[in-house]
């Protein structure tokens, strides 16, 4: 099995022996932390150009600032693995949610779910590549913090009833426009599969755990602040968004978790769903 650089320097940290008591509690806290930033070096670098370029971006640039992201997001991923940052496996996950986020971006921007407001050169159709980027972040953030933190998972329920669900919430994000959206219907298939599945998760010396659905929830609600935060860059815009930045409702954190669904099945195409020991 590959490892990044980040491996050994994991391996170090995690032999570190603090003084007992309040002093390891709050070593494991930071090294908690330390993991979880790791684990979104991808997405973490892409929000920061989206940033960035919405500040500090010439407007008179002979580069777009759509295609300078484009063509940054695939620097940093040729960075991350030359200098061995990343692994092939973790590579191979971000390139499968660029494909799979495109095709929907293709339809949703059709549709006028959201539209990308500047100009570009290297798009298809009216989406931005770099839009595709930003799916791969998510998924590059769980085969990471998969790895990282050593997941092992109790109950979990038969693969084929993940992919089937993965499948359905997939077609749904498209069929909702013209038949009745299932979104319900799809929680509650989801709670129902995934309500006895614990994640098994090793920040240090021992695996704690919590329920598998509550995990997938408190990253949905990361990828909320991290859209909120794109929004406001005017990376796209939403309807009601045209003539100034609003904070996108918390309705959207449903399709968030919907869509950590269909990442979270993606990625346990290529990561081991292993018991605990």
């Amino acid at each position: 099995m590959s490892h990044s650089r980040f491996h050994a320097a994991r391996q170090r940290l995690e032999s570190f022996e603090p003084k007992p008591g309040f002093h390891a509690y709050f070593y494991e806290f930071l090294l908690f932390g330390f993991k979880q930033a790791w684990a979104c070096l991808f997405g973490g670098l892409l929000l920061f150009l989206l940033l960035a370029t919405h500040f500090f971006y010439p407007d008179n640039a002979p580069l777009h600032r759509y295609d300078f992201l484009t063509l940054a997001a695939i620097a940093i991923q040729m960075a991350l693995l030359a200098l061995r940052l990343e692994t092939l496996r973790e590579a191979a996950v971000i390139l499968m949610f660029h494909v799979v986020g495109t095709v929907m971006e293709l339809f949703k921007t059709a549709a006028g779910s959201w539209v990308y407001p500047e100009d570009s050169l290297l798009h298809i159709g009216a989406v931005p590549l770099f839009s595709g980027f930003m799916y791969a972040a998510v998924g590059s953030y769980i085969a990471r913090v998969w790895r990282i933190f050593d997941f092992r998972f109790s109950n979990y329920p038969p693969h084929y009833l993940t992919w089937l669900l993965a499948a359905a919430v997939y077609v749904n994000f498209f069929a909702h426009h013209w038949v009745i959206d299932i979104r319900y219907g799809l929680f509650a298939a989801a709670a129902l599969l995934f309500w006895r599945t614990r994640v098994y998760f090793k920040n240090w010396r021992e695996h704690r755990w919590m329920p598998l659905i509550l995990g997938h929830f408190l990253v949905a609600i990361f990828i909320w602040f991290a859209e909120n935060i794109a929004t406001f860059a005017n990376a796209w815009n939403y309807p009601g968004q045209e003539d100034g930045w609003e904070m996108v409702g918390f309705a959207k954190l449903g399709s968030w978790y919907l869509l950590m669904l269909i990442s979270f099945v993606l990625v346990a195409l290529v990561q081991p769903v292993q018991e605990p020991d």
